[in-house]
């Protein structure tokens, strides 16, 4: 019984410092916002603008009517989010995974969604004015329901939005 005391009190040692909080190796979540897990989280009418956001998820949130202009989310996990009415202004979100976002109503002016993969989102009465969407994978029906309004070019990338779009 002896021999196994020190491994004992190496065991309670550790899940003592692992309930305190002293043995856990992860990073503190509130140090970047990026490292700051959104996922079903109501976010609505919160300010991000500018913020770096990448590589961040943003899962099942709820962010009505929020504040994005300038900010990175590139690369980020979007999927059945919301968006609705937010102000999403020259926001990277370009390599986002994005299935099943609401972007209805959102104000995506000169964003940039290169390469990210879009399937079953919506974007029902959202400003598209200069949006790039080159290489980004959208179902055939939003595209021509985009094409119908889509006009501008991308102030950073220089890229037409219905060229983006592939649009007729």
């Amino acid at each position: 019984m002896l021999l196994f005391l020190p491994r004992i009190l190496a065991v309670v040692c550790a899940l003592v410092l692992m309930v305190a909080g002293w043995g856990s190796l992860a990073p503190t979540a509130y140090a970047q916002d990026n490292a700051v897990d959104y996922t079903l989280t109501d976010l609505s009418f919160r300010d991000f603008s500018g913020k770096q956001l990448s590589g961040t998820s943003f899962a099942a949130a709820e962010m009505r009517e929020a504040n994005f202009e300038k900010a990175d989310l590139s690369r980020t996990i979007l999927t059945k989010a919301s968006f609705l009415r937010a102000n999403l202004t020259s926001a990277d979100l370009s390599g986002t995974f994005a299935d099943r976002v609401i972007f209805d109503g959102a104000n995506l002016t000169n964003a940039i969604f290169t390469d990210a993969l879009l399937t079953s989102s919506s974007f029902n009465e959202a400003k598209i004015t200069g949006a790039d969407f080159s290489g980004a994978i959208i179902d055939r029906f939003q595209t021509a329901t985009l094409c119908k309004y889509a006009d501008g070019v991308n102030a950073l990338t220089g890229i037409a939005t219905r060229d983006s779009l592939g649009c007729r």
